[in-house]
């Protein structure tokens, strides 16, 4: 009988030759190696976190070896065999251990908190969940593109708790999409069992629910988790949807070296030790003849040098010089390229450009339209914007124009849909995300505060996405409806916020946020929809992010608002033509027009903000705290902040415009004046 040596042996009908095997063995062993001397840097104090696989290597390592090597992997912190298998240098690899500059997050993010897209990679946060969304996004990328890939993500059995999870299933499920969800079943999340988790037998039958095809394995054995990938992978790719795998494994450490392990009991650690995936896999290829006791040390030596060698480079890193320049200046991906436009009255314009009157929510509508027919790229989601049109009507009429591939109803699941359009980003489209109203952004916070703001400025993959906010008070819709929450996001670096007030910078402003590649959380005063109008040209342009207007000059005052507090300030300035007063609209929030703000109140010498947000936590506190800092010698009272009531917004018609600012206002401004 021949020996495997001499014949190729069948893994889920995958025929694998010797010199494939012999490569897998290397493959499975280097992260093992690379885990041991990190165990040994951790404890000589040189590296200060190791979150350790040891154990879970066959999982990693088969599903990385399974995939095309063009195919999108997102990783936990335990599947270091994922970077290794794909060739990421382990000087580099080292480098980011250690936060030096060398590393692929610039000293910013701990151990696999980053991607390469080089690398088909995308890491993850530590919130663990989101990028199971984002996975769904670079999946659907794929099927627009008609690119008949697979996508995996990872999550462990602790995540299977966590709402994104059964978002991003869904999602999957319902769009068809090519994603393999893979979980790592291994028994523990940190120190909390499976059976404190979740209640039924396996994870696998999580994905019943949501009518996926799902399959249990064991994560240990090698060779089976990579024919089964292998085999799921092959699959997807012909025809497109989502499956669930869920590995059975086990974590022989601690969550990291820090928790320790007395929360399991020591039989455990006996009974998997047997199961050990690289010794096993070493003594099968033993018993088979493909290796020998000299080939095995002669590998182990090849990777103990390449380690050493690469470990000895990452030291040899001087440690990083802050340059707080290149600090801020990463926070934001580069701009955008508007040489084809031409300035013109506030804005940017095309040469004669005709105008006709519209209303703010017709301009938000055609703004939108031209920027699907200029970006074939372009992808809008959110709940009942194809054939119902959209809650308030934005996108009627846009299936029949531009398809439902690029107009999409989605579930209910802010947070998935979010996710997803950072997936489409990392793919090369944009998209634009409506929350029905701005109040239920809340259910995708985690994907826009922990991951699009931060992903550019962590390891420099933009988040090409516009979510747009129908927003504010005035139209007793009630506490859940009416939230002002800008200043949510405005504390947030990473993101830019805009606020238009009048149709004209709707349109451009929104048009710009598309044009932008960075995250732009786009507010809409409901209230403004369909009551104001004014002539707005009629082809495509924009206008530049970061330009506060100023709509009317004077010398008594400065007043700096936006949204409906410019219309508010407009109509009792109207009643009041004895006061000269500067009216600053900001238009974008971030970044703040700082310039134009200083240069009236230093000409002025009196500042009030307003702004239809609470007063306690809105973004006037900050403002007057920079006029103050900055212009301080130039004032000639006090720099008042008009808000609204520091409560929820109430639904009755009296309580409502008792809540808002607006009469508060004309008396403050009027004493402001007197002053």
């Amino acid at each position: 009988m021949k020996t495997l040596s001499e014949q190729e042996i069948l893994i889920n009908n995958i025929k694998a030759s010797p010199a494939m095997l012999l490569k897998f063995y290397k493959e499975i062993l280097k992260p093992r190696m690379i885990e041991e001397k990190m165990l040994i840097l951790l404890r000589q104090g040189k590296i200060s976190k190791w979150f350790s696989g040891i154990g879970q290597e066959a999982i990693s390592v088969g599903c990385a070896l399974a995939l095309k090597d063009d195919e999108y992997i997102l990783p936990l912190h335990r599947n270091l065999g994922i970077f290794t298998c794909r060739g990421v240098p382990l000087s580099r690899l080292f480098s980011q251990f250690q936060g030096k500059m060398n590393g692929f997050s610039k000293g910013r993010e701990r151990s696999f908190h980053f991607g390469s897209n080089e690398h088909h990679i995308v890491g993850l946060i530590s919130h663990l969940g989101p990028q199971l969304s984002v996975a769904d996004g670079i999946a659907l990328g794929q099927k627009l593109k008609n690119e008949k890939k697979a996508t995996l993500v990872f999550s462990g059995d602790g995540g299977t708790s966590q709402g994104e999870f059964h978002e991003a299933l869904n999602v999957a499920a319902v769009w068809d999409l090519p994603v393999i969800f893979v979980v790592e079943n291994n028994g523990y999340g940190l120190s909390t069992p499976i059976s404190e988790q979740f209640k039924c037998k396996n994870i696998i039958d999580k994905g019943v629910g949501y009518g996926i095809e799902s399959v249990k394995i064991d994560g240990n054995n090698f060779l089976e988790v990579y024919g089964t990938i292998k085999k799921i992978a092959e699959s997807v790719r012909e025809n497109a949807k989502p499956f669930l795998v869920e590995c059975v494994t086990f974590r022989m450490r601690g969550h990291e070296e820090a928790s320790g392990t007395k929360y399991v009991p020591k039989e455990l650690f006996e009974q998997w030790e047997q199961k050990d995936p690289v010794k096993n896999f070493e003594k099968f290829l033993l018993n088979s003849g493909v290796l020998s006791n000299e080939i095995v040390s002669g590998i182990k030596i090849e990777i103990t040098n390449e380690i050493n060698e690469a470990v000895e480079i990452a030291f040899a890193e001087e440690k990083i010089v802050p340059d707080t320049e290149k600090e801020f200046k990463d926070v934001f991906s580069c701009g955008v390229d508007n040489s084809d436009l031409i300035h013109k009255s506030n804005g940017i314009f095309f040469k004669g450009e005709k105008e006709k009157e519209v209303r703010f929510i017709d301009a938000i509508s055609d703004g939108l339209r031209q920027s699907m027919r200029k970006f074939p790229n372009l992808v809008l989601m959110g709940q009942d914007i194809a054939e119902y049109g959209g809650a308030f009507k934005v996108t009627d009429g846009f299936l029949e124009e531009f398809g439902r591939n690029r107009v999409r109803n989605t579930p209910l699941c802010e947070s998935a849909i979010i996710g997803v359009g950072l997936g489409l980003s990392v793919k090369g489209f944009k998209s634009v995300i409506e929350m029905q109203f701005a109040d239920f952004v809340t259910c995708g916070f985690n994907q826009i505060i922990n991951n699009l703001a931060k992903i550019n400025w962590r390891w420099g993959q933009n988040a090409d996405v516009v979510i747009r906010m129908p927003t504010g008070a005035g139209v007793g819709a009630g506490p859940f409806h009416s939230q002002s929450n800008e200043a949510w996001f405005f504390h947030t670096p990473g993101l830019k916020v805009v606020y238009p007030a009048f149709p004209k910078d709707a349109k451009g402003l929104l048009a710009a946020s598309i044009e932008d590649n960075n995250p732009v959380m786009f507010f809409e005063h409901k209230a403004l929809y369909r009551s104001v109008k004014e002539m707005v040209p009629e082809g495509y342009y924009s206008l530049e992010l970061g330009k506060a207007g100023v709509i009317r000059e004077g010398n008594d005052i400065s007043i700096i608002t936006y949204g409906f507090g410019v219309h508010w300030a407009l109509e009792i300035l109207n009643q009041h033509p004895e006061i000269s007063a500067d009216l600053i609209d900001l238009r974008t929030l971030l970044p703040l027009d700082e310039n134009t703000i200083f240069t009236s109140v230093n000409k002025t010498g009196k500042a009030i903000i307003l702004h239809e947000d609470t007063l306690t936590g809105g973004i006037g506190g900050d403002i007057s705290a920079r006029i103050t800092e900055n212009c301080f010698e130039h004032l000639d009272g006090p720099v008042i902040r008009s808000a609204s009531l520091d409560t929820p917004v109430p639904f009755s018609s009296e309580l409502e415009w008792n809540f808002l600012p607006k009469q508060r206002f004309h008396k403050q401004l009027l004493d402001l004046w007197k002053y």
